[in-house]
């Protein structure tokens, strides 16, 4: 039994994913804060929605879903009902093993996992951590419940601030290139519709591109820079207006951020 303790946006994208890969709403356990939220995910998904503690109580595996500032009242309510070797997996931007294991007490398996809304069309990325008392049993049990959602990779926990602010946050930069790349081309007199085609089809089909054929991204791009050409207007342009250094500016500061988060 896996219980999903907050199912929020994320905690309910995971559900919905775990429903996908083939468990039965009859193995998955919700819980939510309020009762119209909970009727909701009982009518769309068909599963159980329970207190956390009858989750807590019940589960063989809890996923900790809630908002970052909410874990510490969610850890409380429910350490007393954790027993050792209960594997616990959190899901909270900035949330230490250690902060979850200092609150449920020794020997519970404790693995940190950032993931990302594309798990909501099954092409998550999820980094995992293993806490002080998960084994390499708990890391692949993680492991098995993500990958039908997505890629997963296992990395230190000292890089998963660095993570969150990669791929957690990902996803909001390409959005961000998206509004921008339209709002361009409506400025040159394509309509919305269109101009929003060509950009989501340009980025799928680049980033297949950089998937399937293993080159380095620098290649890829050179292949499309003619001498003189359109191409290369454009990238002085960027260059020109600080785009890299804004990038690695920005995902700075999301790792910062998440430092925050977990300092309280």
């Amino acid at each position: 039994m896996i219980a999903i303790l907050g199912t929020g946006k994320m905690g309910e994208a995971l559900l919905s994913g775990l429903l996908r890969a083939g468990v039965r709403p009859g193995e998955i356990m919700a819980t939510a804060r309020r009762e119209e939220r909970a009727q909701a995910l009982r009518e769309r998904h068909g599963v159980q929605v329970v207190s956390n503690i009858d989750a807590a109580k019940t589960a063989d595996t809890l996923i900790l879903a809630v908002k970052p500032q909410d874990m510490g009242n969610l850890l409380t309510e429910i350490a007393p009902h954790v027993p050792a070797g209960k594997l616990v997996v959190t899901v909270a931007a900035g949330i230490t093993t250690s902060f979850v294991e200092s609150r449920l007490g020794d020997e519970v398996p404790v693995v940190r996992v950032m993931s990302n809304t594309p798990v909501l069309v099954d092409e998550a990325m999820s980094v995992i951590s293993a806490g002080a008392h998960a084994s390499e049993k708990h890391l692949k049990h993680t492991e098995d419940l993500l990958k039908p959602v997505g890629k997963v990779l296992r990395i230190p926990e000292s890089q998963q601030d660095a993570a969150t602010a990669l791929s957690g946050s990902g996803p909001a930069y390409f959005f961000y290139l998206v509004e921008a790349m339209v709002d361009a081309g409506i400025l040159l007199g394509m309509p919305r519709a269109a101009a929003l085609d060509m950009v989501i089809q340009s980025i799928v089909g680049a980033a297949t591109m950089l998937r399937d054929s293993g080159e380095h991204p620098v290649i890829l791009r050179e292949a499309v820079t003619s001498p003189g050409g359109t191409t290369i207007s454009a990238i002085a342009e960027l260059e020109r207006h600080r785009v890299r250094a804004a990038f690695l500016a920005a995902i700075e500061a999301a790792r910062d951020r998440s430092r925050q988060l977990a300092s309280g």
